[in-house]
């Protein structure tokens, strides 16, 4: 109950929004360890599930509901940070996520990871060692480089790599101590408004209208959360953009789909007339690309006032790293969880998490402070900006007790959450995938539709 308290006092709620909190009967259960790790990541996926959950509860009661319980089992919210690796096809296996040339390297004096599930980043980085689409070739070409030196370089030409640091040095360093002066979730004001209330509803978010911009995990995770309490999300990609489609299909439940090229005038004017009539813009480009199409927070606000604008990133929005490409298994290696969990588990080398557990927490607590920001807004007007990153997110996992035992934990598999899956037709098949876990007495949560395809829908709201 501390974590949640925690995240709920560092979001600045006001203190009946706290009271409320205590009349809504939190049920927070279940104990550590609930995957085999040495970090909290149940803890940290109970307490920012609940807190969504409350804060949708909250928005619920804003809107002339009443009170309700919320109950978040620990176990339930585990399994939810990693929903992807339970999905099934028409009971086929589990589609393979990466790339078979990505993951740690050793080389000259330390280790380096690479991620090349997007095409222009695989071929960038095997142009960059001058090899063909080959482990081994990798290893040998990487066991030749230094892993800082290689990082850079590979930086410096839009790829996505992170050596491995220790935990003490990624927070001496210039990147460290950027992310760290950032705030967990950023919810800022700026523009200012009148109150804009929301009337009854059946459900805490319906009505709320919801531009999605997002790729692979974390951002894809925020609106899966917003849908699962009501709101319409219209997730706008491009045909030339690369995904996964496992990913698309796990934190598609909810959502429309649409294509828009923001680069092509027409397709750029159609999604400022979306944005006319949305409630939020959740994106999770790197920070500064959409502002250089004109279409960044401030601007988007001005044309739609209230708007609240949401962004993701790997490294943060204002140290020397806030303009590099990075996934959540890229920021575990540099900020130093791979080493940690290693030493815990007493192996000489990287030891990864049992779960992408920086995206789906990042994606959470962008979420949440969509949510904050949708009340502050009912109650005081004005327009928002809301601003999460991985980074920041691996400080505060990193914040919270170590777990002595925490290699004690099995590693569930499939069938050890049969009891947490639901079966879905969709135009993908029958589809298994993991329920949410926050259960509201009042409003539960759930998905009004299955994941479509791509490009499915016309660009107009429902």
């Amino acid at each position: 109950m501390d974590v949640l308290n925690d995240l709920w006092t560092s979001l600045g709620l006001p203190p009946a929004a706290l009271a409320q909190v205590a009349l809504a009967q939190v049920a927070l259960t279940g104990a550590e360890p609930a995957l085999p790790s040495s970090f909290a990541i149940g803890t940290a996926a109970r307490a920012s599930i609940a807190a969504v959950g409350l804060a949708a509860a909250e928005v619920f009661r804003h809107r002339g509901g009443g009170a309700q319980t919320v109950a978040v089992a620990m176990r339930d919210a585990a399994i939810e940070f990693r929903s992807e690796r339970y999905l099934r096809i028409d009971d086929g296996p589990a589609p393979e996520l990466w790339d078979a040339i990505a993951g740690l390297y050793r080389c000259r004096d330390g280790w380096v990871r690479i991620h090349t599930n997007f095409p222009h980043h695989r071929d960038g980085i095997l142009a960059l060692l001058g090899i063909a689409h080959d482990r081994a070739a990798v290893a040998a070409a990487l066991a030749k480089r230094d892993a800082l030196a290689f990082e850079a370089e590979a930086a410096a030409a839009g790829l996505v790599v992170a050596a491995l640091r220790e935990m003490k040095d990624w927070d001496a360093s210039a990147a460290g101590r950027g992310v760290a002066a950032e705030p967990l979730v950023a919810v800022e004001c700026i523009a200012e408004g009148p109150p804009m209330p929301l009337p009854a509803a059946a459900r805490p978010l319906a009505g709320l209208r919801v531009l999605e911009l997002t790729r692979i995990i974390a951002g894809p995770v925020a609106g899966r959360l917003l849908a699962a309490h009501g709101a319409e999300v219209l997730h706008v990609t491009a045909p030339h953009l690369p995904q996964v489609e496992p990913l698309v299909i796990d934190t598609g439940r909810g959502k429309r789909s649409t294509f828009l090229d923001l680069r092509k005038p027409q397709d750029a004017a159609r999604f400022l007339g979306l944005v006319a009539g949305a409630d939020v813009v959740l994106q999770s480009y790197r920070p500064g690309a959409l502002d250089r199409l004109g279409l960044g927070a401030e601007a988007l606000a001005a044309r739609r006032p209230g708007l609240i604008h949401a962004s993701l990133s790997a490294y943060g929005f204002t140290g020397p790293w806030a303009g590099r490409r990075g996934f959540d298994s890229l920021v575990q290696t540099a900020t130093g969880l791979n080493r940690a969990e290693a030493d815990a588990a007493g192996s000489a080398e990287p030891k990864a998490l049992p779960a992408q557990a920086l995206d789906h927490a990042g994606g959470t607590l962008l979420a949440l402070g969509i949510l904050v920001a949708l009340l502050r807004r009912m109650d005081q007007g004005g327009s928002f900006r809301v601003r999460v990153s991985l980074a920041r997110t691996a400080l505060w996992l990193r914040s919270l007790p170590r777990l002595t035992d925490g290699f004690s934990a099995a590693d569930p598999g499939l069938e050890d959450v049969r009891d947490l899956l639901d079966t879905v037709p969709s135009p993908y098949g029958r589809l298994t995938l993991v329920r949410h876990a926050a259960r509201l007495s009042a409003t539960p949560a759930h998905w009004a539709r299955p994941p479509v395809r791509l490009g499915t829908d016309a660009a107009v709201w429902d």
